[in-house]
């Protein structure tokens, strides 16, 4: 069977995008930058972007592209006979499935949101306490919290079941275009806010004091672990986009390109969500909280404050969502590629899978509640950590590991893919970089995050 592909290059890059940009980027992305005092914070964060997010994300393109399948295949098709890299391939299909187990969730509470900003559930006059407790009463109400979860993983999966190009490429493309718009619009109108001018200078102003607040190596290291973790690197779901991509262009100009595109997202989200902390008194580090419990009272209170609400919401749904359609798309191609099954077979059995595998963060917030399974966690915060602070990083490591390394792939194979087509590329002095600094700055996330 002939390996699908984009249909255009833009289509590769707004769902390669779709897949980076997410819930990190305007949920956890503002929350950090406002715990660490914004300015050098940010600086640090691009700087990290650049020499550690691009080179990794090359490295998982590259796989795919040089092996033309799905993690497990294309590693088959890549290492050395004998070798056993491929077994990282079912821990990224692992890490897929688990990501999934609460993203669905999460991105759930986002179309909630959405629902009630539009239909009014949302309006002025409300206390502060009404409008936080509306947060505690949809965790606590599993029949809702189910349909919404199941809503998200049903309508996903629908888009695609339609294939890479008429399913996830085409809904993909007009939900990005949408997405960067809306968060245009928004970031514009919080510019017009009272606060807007001491929100930015907070946000975007270096200043001497917060390095003495925070310390220089906790900026670093939190700007590291968020360059590292916005980019979805380590599990797979990149390099399923390389396998359908063309040879045209190099990688490491589409990695920037892509990394450009989930940078203007998180940064606009902070131009969106500083000026109104700073306007309506809300402290800018307010933790993950700050979307459902802080940002709709601000809201409620502003003027045309339903109108903006639900666009902020549309906005958190796009962005969630179009990380839900590629992971999907990655757990479908695995099942394909290895399994030699259907797209609409794999659709079928992974609909059933994720339909029951999402539960058990649903039911963590009410009727199991109780259950803390990893370090005192819920049911979500545990899924999390071992996404987030195990596998990414680990699947991080073994990616880079594989593509450096005289024992994998190999350094020089792996530079002729990311060089292949035109475009940026990678200089060969960088090999002593990328064989022993990138390995301990992963290595640095790794135990930070333990």
């Amino acid at each position: 069977m002939q390996r699908e592909s984009f249909g255009s290059r833009l289509g590769f890059l707004l769902v390669s995008a779709g897949c980076a940009i997410g819930i990190g980027n305007v949920w956890r992305f503002p929350y950090i930058t406002g715990k660490n005092g914004g300015g050098y914070f940010v600086l640090f964060y691009l700087v990290c972007l650049l020499l550690l997010g691009v080179p990794v994300m090359t490295m998982e393109l590259a796989v795919g592209r040089g092996g033309r399948k799905s993690a497990v295949l294309a590693y088959k098709n890549l290492e050395k006979p004998g070798s056993k890299w491929h077994i990282h391939g079912w821990f990224c299909l692992a890490g897929c499935y688990l990501l999934m187990m609460y993203y669905t969730t999460v991105t759930g509470w986002m179309v909630n949101y959405f629902g009630k900003f539009l239909t009014g559930g949302f309006h002025a006059g409300m206390t502060g306490d009404e409008i936080s407790g509306m947060f505690g009463t949809m965790l606590g109400s599993p029949g809702s919290m189910v349909i919404f979860t199941e809503l998200v993983v049903v309508t996903g999966l629908i888009v695609c079941s339609f294939g890479l190009q008429k399913g996830l490429e085409r809904v993909t493309k007009v939900m990005m275009i949408c997405l960067l718009a809306l968060i245009v619009v928004l970031a514009v109108h919080s510019l017009t806010l009272s606060g807007a001018a001491e929100g930015m200078k907070f946000y975007l102003l270096p200043s001497v004091d917060t390095i003495r607040e925070h310390g220089l190596g906790s900026l670093i290291t939190d700007a590291m672990n968020q360059a590292f973790f916005t980019l979805s690197l380590g599990i797979g779901a990149m390099e399923i986009f390389g396998s359908y991509m063309s040879d045209e262009q190099t990688l490491p100009g589409e990695a920037v390109r892509i990394c450009i595109l989930d940078t203007f997202v998180a940064l606009m989200a902070g131009a969106i969500i500083f000026p109104a902390c700073f306007t309506f008194g809300v402290a800018p580090g307010e933790g993950p909280a700050l979307i459902f419990q802080t940002l709709p009272p601000l809201f409620v209170n502003m003027s045309g404050g339903r109108f903006w609400g639900t666009l902020f919401f549309l906005f958190m749904v796009f962005a969630s969502f179009s990380t839900v359609l590629a992971v999907f798309e990655n757990i479908l191609a695995v099942c394909m590629d290895t399994f030699g099954i259907s797209r609409k077979k794999a659709v079928l059995i992974n609909g059933v899978l994720l339909a029951l595998l999402s539960l058990p963060c649903v039911f963590g917030y009410n009727i199991w509640s109780d259950f803390h399974p990893i370090l005192g966690k819920d049911v979500l915060d545990s899924e999390d950590f071992l996404v987030s602070n195990l596998l990414l990083p680990i699947g991080s490591l073994v990616y880079l590991l594989f593509c450096v390394t005289k024992w994998g792939w190999g350094f020089d194979k792996y530079l002729a893919e990311a060089n292949k087509g035109s475009g940026l590329r990678f200089a060969r002095w960088l090999k002593p970089y990328f064989q022993w600094v990138l390995p301990i700055l992963i290595v640095i996330i790794l135990l930070q995050g333990l």
